[in-house]
């Protein structure tokens, strides 16, 4: 008789363990619930489809139902949602299209990912309040940047119907509360779709996980491009008319717009886990073991719901981050099948597009984070150019990098710039995965030509330059 494989969750960590899963043990059976209707899509892309530069929702979907079900053999259950886990008896009760049911299980992995947050204030209820956690939520978005509602469109947000469309109004006018990736990467399109964009932000600066070093450079150009700040402003609530949003209300007054859309960040869905006993970690999302594994037996965890080691801090943490969550689910599939595999840690690298900049991170940036772990942090700021000086599209990058002043050991890096940025922030994530110090940084034989970098490329001047400052 075969084992069953159950998967509560059908995007990136679920679809990720049960394709690897079946694909090493053929005769496992592998049962997927995702209690919406789609499966292993990119949320990374919502926002471009929005913009218009991907023109089909359906291009933002990796592996459609129908092939997992046809091609790798999957027994994926679309509209169907996980109630309850029984670790026990090793069930999970069902709630399907039809009725409720149990199916039992030899193996569990929760991908139940995470939901988006908002902020404790009266009015995200309005219509037209978006959060983008969704490729309903994205479609919703552009239908009414588009001109209006799609009759269609059945929505539903954490257990709340998210309302229809009750006036033709043009969005020209869009508030944007929140300044981190999501955040920005909304501002940035929707400018480039001609609205008139305000973007609230409570901290003094975009991007909280980032120096004002390189933060100040992201608003400089936000300006630039026409977007409006209100940054170090709380929002205080939101104010309706007909029904609608109709304006974001600060401590600072009041700011009329046709839609809003809410970035402030998300948490990890774990309801499930809590009432099955399923331990979580200080951080709020569910502990696991290097291989994923929770404190109930036979049950992992992965994804956007689940902690992870970061590698610099030594510590678990929650980095609700794309590539860790595809790479955990995979590992989890392999451990399924029968090879116990580690998911591995992270240093936090992201990346993210604001107009022409492109501003990256990895590893320890905030001193106070790093003085918490014990670290004596040093940083320093450069600002160099991306190619030769006589190549066409040179531009100038600015890099903060962060180390340990007793060790040397590098910590962390923040970069922003118009040119290769997104790649140069590898090298130092690769260098934190290895344990490198600032000086074996300095040291690193990094390719060199006039149209793809300096001799000394901007990321080798700032290990140069902060080598130096822990000399002092």
């Amino acid at each position: 008789m075969s084992e069953t494989f159950v998967v509560v969750g059908g995007d990136a960590a679920g679809m990720s363990a049960a394709s690897k899963a079946k694909r090493d043990a053929p005769a496992l059976d592998v049962v997927v619930f995702e209690k919406g209707g789609y499966v292993s899509y990119s949320a990374c892309g919502m926002p471009y489809y929005i913009e218009g530069t991907v023109e089909d929702l359906d291009e933002l979907v990796a592996v459609t139902p129908e092939e997992f079900v046809d091609e790798r053999g999957i027994d994926l259950r679309l509209y169907h949602e996980v109630l309850a886990v029984d670790p026990e008896t090793r069930t999970v009760t069902v709630r399907g299209e039809d009725d409720t049911f149990e199916q039992s299980y030899d193996h569990l992995l929760l991908a139940t990912g995470a939901a988006a947050t908002t902020p404790p204030v009266d009015g995200t209820d309005l219509s037209c309040v978006f959060t983008l956690r969704s490729l309903d939520e994205a479609h919703a978005i552009r239908e009414r940047l588009d001109g209006g509602p799609d009759e269609t469109l059945d929505l539903d947000r954490d257990g709340q119907a998210v309302a229809s469309f009750l006036t033709d109004r043009d969005p020209r006018r869009i508030g944007v509360v929140g300044a981190g990736y999501v955040g920005l990467e909304m501002a940035d399109v929707l400018r480039a779709r001609g609205c008139d964009v305000h973007l609230f932000q409570r901290s003094a600066h975009v991007l909280s996980g980032y120096d004002a070093d390189v933060a100040t450079v992201v608003e400089d150009h936000l300006r630039e491009l026409g977007v409006t700040l209100h940054l170090g402003v709380s929002v205080t609530g939101l104010a309706a008319d007909a029904g609608e949003v109709s304006a974001v209300e600060t401590e600072e007054g009041s700011v009329p717009v046709d839609m809003v859309v809410v970035g402030t960040g998300v948490r990890p869905r774990t309801d499930l886990a809590v009432d099955a006993g399923v331990e979580l970690g200080e951080t709020g999302a569910i502990a696991t073991d290097a291989y994923r594994r929770t404190n109930r037996p036979d049950v992992y965890a992965a994804g956007d719901c689940a902690e992870v080691h970061h590698v610099v801090a030594d510590e678990p943490r929650y980095v609700p981050l794309a590539l860790a969550a595809n790479r955990h689910g995979r590992a989890v599939g392999r451990t399924v099948a029968g090879d116990p595999t580690v998911g591995g840690g992270v240093v936090g690298t992201a990346v993210t597009k604001v107009g022409d900049l492109e501003v990256a991170r990895t590893g320890l940036t905030d001193a106070e984070d790093a003085r918490s772990l014990g670290f004596d942090p040093v940083a320093r700021t450069i600002t160099a150019g991306s190619r030769a000086s006589y190549y066409p599209g040179r531009a100038p990058i600015t890099v903060r990098m962060v180390a340990d002043r007793d060790s040397g050991k590098l910590l962390g890096a923040g970069m922003v710039g118009a040119d290769v940025v997104a790649k140069r922030i590898d090298t130092v994530a690769t260098a934190l995965h290895a344990g490198m110090t600032v000086a074996e940084v300095e040291r690193l034989d990094l390719a060199y030509a006039p149209p793809f970098s300096t001799v000394w490329d901007p990321v080798l001047t700032a290990a140069k330059v902060l080598a130096g400052a822990l000399d002092e």
